[in-house]
Order: structure tokens, then C-alpha cells, then sequence
């Protein structure tokens, strides 16, 4: 049986909102990738944030976000790995649990630009493609080292300035975020008080 095409999307997902959905199902409609995991990334223990929900809560709030997109899936895959936890680490643990599937990373551009400061860079994009989507650009940007490399591919993917800080200060301040939200995400949120 021959493996998938899975892009990984990484993030706290501290909430999942709109624009990491319009991205995740952009990239599974419009590209070469067969489907979408969204990793919710784990507390890390050496940096307690308050506003950071628990890791089992983030992922139930990609998993309510996910569940009508056949092609997106939640994935806990780095909560049983030690930390502090490296992408590099990531990929090659998926590598050895699902060796026929072939794993591409997603970034935004502004991640792109650092990439340079990852451990293990040259192993990362050596080995996997990377999918960037376009955020807002600052003027004069330096691209990055790795803008032209062969590997990253540029999706002309919707810009969305939804930001996940945004919607938590807004909920804190009691405003009406509801449209930033799937009402699945919103409920549970609201439900359990998030934020507040």
C-alpha cells in the first residue's frame, strides 16, 4: 500500500480559529498534499503561561474544528515525546512509526525567515518540503536563506490576520469574538470559561 502525503501544521492551537482552518484546508484543496495534520504543540514545562490552556483542551478544540474536514486531522503525536521537543525529533519519530507516508512541513513566511535558527536545519529540508503560506509582509523583509531553496514551496494560500493572542485579549475583555470561531469551538470555549 502506498503511503500518503501528509503536510504537519504545526501550532498551540490556544485557540484554533478561522485562519489556521481557511490554511489547513487550503493547503488540502490546493496542493499535492492528501491530508492535513494540525499537531497541537505541548505546554512546554519550563514555560508555564497561564493563558496557555491544558494540552488535552487545545486538542479537543482542533478536534470539534476538524471533524466535518475529511482531509484534517488533530494529532496528539507530540505530547508523549520528551521535552523540550524539536520538529527534527517530530519527523523522525513519524518517520519510524509511518515509514511509507511522506511528511511536508507548513509554515507561514514569517517562520520561513528563521528557519535558518532551527536545530537541525540542513537534516529538515534535506528530507522534507516545505509548504509556506503568505502573511502580511513588513517592508524591506529579508526573505530568509532558504526562500528560493528547491524544497520550499510557495502556496498562493488566502492571507488571514487572525491572531490566536487577539482572540484570547478580546474574550478577556468581553467581547464578541463569535466569528473568528467554528461555533464547535466557540461552545467550548464559552462553556468551559476560557480565557476569561
Amino acid at each position: 500500500m502506498k503511503g500518503k502525503k501528509i503536510g504537519l501544521f504545526f501550532g498551540t492551537f490556544n485557540p484554533i480559529h478561522l485562519g489556521h482552518l481557511v490554511i489547513a484546508n487550503h493547503m488540502a484543496e490546493f496542493t499535492d498534499l492528501q491530508e492535513i495534520w494540525l499537531v497541537v504543540t505541548p505546554h512546554n514545562p519550563l514555560k508555564k503561561k497561564s493563558s496557555l490552556l491544558e494540552d488535552h483542551h487545545r486538542l479537543e478544540l482542533v478536534y470539534r474544528a476538524t471533524e466535518d474536514y475529511e482531509k484534517l486531522k488533530p494529532s496528539d503525536i507530540e505530547f508523549g515525546l520528551p521535552q523540550p521537543n524539536y520538529t527534527i525529533k517530530t519527523l523522525v519519530y513519524l518517520k519510524e512509526k509511518y515509514p511509507k507516508n511522506e511528511f511536508c512541513l507548513i509554515m507561514g513566511e514569517d517562520n520561513l525567515r528563521s528557519l535558518h535558527k532551527w536545530k537541525n536545519v540542513e537534516m529538515i529540508i534535506e528530507k522534507h518540503d516545505i509548504y509556506v503560506y503568505p502573511r502580511v509582509q513588513q517592508s524591506n523583509d529579508n526573505p530568509g536563506k532558504y526562500s528560493d531553496h528547491p524544497r520550499v514551496k510557495k502556496v498562493d494560500a488566502p492571507i488571514m490576520e487572525i491572531s490566536s493572542t487577539f482572540i484570547r485579549k478580546a474574550i478577556s475583555q468581553g467581547k464578541n469574538i463569535k466569528p473568528l470561531l467554528l461555533p464547535k469551538v466557540w461552545e467550548y470555549v464559552d462553556l468551559m470559561n476560557f480565557y476569561r
